[in-house]
């Protein structure tokens, strides 16, 4: 074991990931650990992700409770927890990844669909970390939860305008966990993805928007990447797992209530775009970009 790892003090802990299975972050993030050597329970409602998932585990060497559950559905969370229980004698790490949007205009939403999104993106948080919070105090060792929230948390997010209150309100919540579980040096932190890796993200276009976009092909998106992402290229699915891994570890011990952004800059952006054509960065195109746009 190399001195960053032995700093780092993940060998060993057990985690718990809600949604670690079936996507492409849960997995990243289910695996990540485990190949750090932390023990693994993981839920997701897809059952052949689920399938999977427990033996790549096993060949990594920990142990893996792998289990069928719906986080829309409270008493399933529950099982998946009263499962956990029974399986570990510790709990030290909560990842809770699970998550989801569709892209609508609020006027075409309804009570029961703006309900929905809440539920997966704030509402099972609130019943993870309840459940969770007597786990982690048990051994007395403090522990680290993780929230997954957005961007569109902290900005004006048109047609996804419940999905990022939801995020908004996960990521204020989270802060004042951090405040109230500070004392048994249980640690609190997010972590705010932008132009996400995951298959969610394809799915929250508009069919029409996906449609144009796959047609565009590759060097297009890579092109738009350039304009949006300071860094010039979207993050990977390993740079989210590496600050999973950063704030589950004791590397980050000192730091709680924090949302850690993992985005390529474009929070610090909010906006100002790289736009072709001599323009550079700007809230809007200038002379460059809209003669090549429009003519004139």
């Amino acid at each position: 074991m190399g001195l960053l790892e032995a700093h780092a003090g993940l060998a060993g802990k057990v985690a718990v990931v809600v949604g670690g299975a079936g996507g492409f972050i849960g997995r990243g993030v289910t695996l990540g650990l485990a190949k750090a050597g932390v023990h693994i329970a993981a839920c997701d409602n897809d059952e052949e992700a689920l399938r999977t998932i427990g033996p790549e585990v096993q060949a990594l060497g920990p142990r893996i409770l792998a289990y069928r559950a719906d986080v829309t559905d409270a008493n399933s969370l529950d099982a998946f927890y009263d499962a956990v229980e029974a399986k570990f004698d510790r709990l030290d790490i909560v990842v809770n990844v699970a998550g989801g949007v569709r892209r609508s205009l609020f006027a075409d939403t309804t009570r029961e669909s703006n309900a929905a999104d809440i539920r997966l993106n704030y509402g099972y948080v609130i019943d993870s970390t309840r459940r969770a919070i007597p786990l982690l105090r048990r051994g007395g060792r403090g522990g680290s939860i993780i929230n997954f929230t957005t961007i569109e948390a902290h900005r004006g997010a048109a047609t996804y305008a419940v999905y990022a209150g939801a995020k908004a309100a996960t990521t204020n919540f989270s802060r004042a966990m951090a405040l109230e579980l500070g004392g048994d040096d249980i640690r609190v932190n997010l972590i705010a993805p932008d132009t996400s890796p995951a298959r969610a993200s394809n799915s929250a276009l508009y069919p029409e928007d996906f449609a144009r976009l796959s047609a565009l092909g590759k060097d297009a998106l890579d092109q738009a990447y350039k304009m949006y992402v300071p860094l010039k290229r979207a993050p990977s699915v390993d740079d989210l797992v590496n600050g999973v891994l950063f704030l589950a570890s004791d590397l980050s011990r000192s730091i709680t209530g924090t949302t850690l952004h993992i985005d390529g800059g474009t929070i610090a952006a909010l906006g100002f775009l790289d736009w072709p054509h001599g323009d550079s960065f700007m809230p809007a195109p200038l002379g460059g970009s809209l003669k090549r746009l429009f003519g004139g």
